[in-house]
């Protein structure tokens, strides 16, 4: 039986800690940044800071293609899938680290169209794989994946990565306790709001990271809400 895997609600202090966190680190990161650079900040007029606030105003990231993997679990929202999120090919660009590995085995749902092959193991405590880093904006809220417990009891913590001037910024937003079925996660917060609304163009680069606290787990079709795109 497989119920409330997460023990950090979406809307309740896992949101709240994400934008807290973002909400100090990130100005403080582009101060401390501003503070040491020797380059005397360019003047502008006034027609062409108008310009660029128009510009900033439109940036968007690219469109992903959309479905709706979520449905059979009653969410009608669409997402787009996070590159290489599904495990079946190359993970150019993700990160394992201590045991993480691409195995054999997929989620059983079909959720990205099909039935794959495989899925990401993290086969013990301090197993650890992020995605790539891709760009969100205020329009990317929240994600979701499929999880489930390699036969003994497991748990997860899960986090968003922000690229700042200084460094990467991790926040955890959630811990789970997947079953020993394939289940969907729920949906968490990326922060992406105060981290876009943070940036010169209303957007920002964000990476999930998956880390094994206890036990084994797999992972498998990572995917970005990208509402009102």
């Amino acid at each position: 039986m497989f119920s409330n895997p997460f023990r950090v609600p979406v809307a309740s202090s896992a949101a709240v800690a994400v934008i807290a966190c973002l909400a100090v680190a990130l100005p403080a990161t582009a101060a401390q940044a501003a503070a040491t650079s020797t380059t005397p900040p360019a003047k502008t007029s006034t027609a062409t800071t108008s310009q660029s606030s128009t510009s900033s105003a439109a940036a968007t990231c690219a469109a992903s293609a959309q479905s709706q993997p979520f449905l059979k679990w009653g969410d009608s929202s669409s997402y787009g899938l996070v590159a290489g999120g599904d495990f079946e090919g190359s993970l150019s660009g993700w990160t394992l680290s201590h045991g993480a590995a691409q195995v054999t085995g997929s989620e059983t749902y079909g959720v990205t169209g099909s039935v794959g092959k495989y899925s990401l193991a993290l086969p013990s405590a301090g197993s650890s794989v992020q995605s790539p880093f891709t760009c969100v904006t205020a329009s990317d809220p929240t994600f979701r994946f499929l999880a489930r417990s390699e036969g003994t009891a497991s748990s997860v913590t899960v986090a968003v990565a922000y690229q700042t001037p200084l460094g990467v910024i991790a926040v955890p937003v959630g811990t789970m306790t997947p079953g020993g079925s394939w289940q969907p996660a729920a949906a968490m917060p990326t922060g992406a709001a105060i981290a876009g609304a943070l940036s010169a163009n209303g957007t920002a680069q964000m990476a999930l990271r998956f880390t094994a606290l206890s036990g084994a787990s797999r992972i498998d079709d990572v995917f970005v809400d990208p509402r009102m795109r």
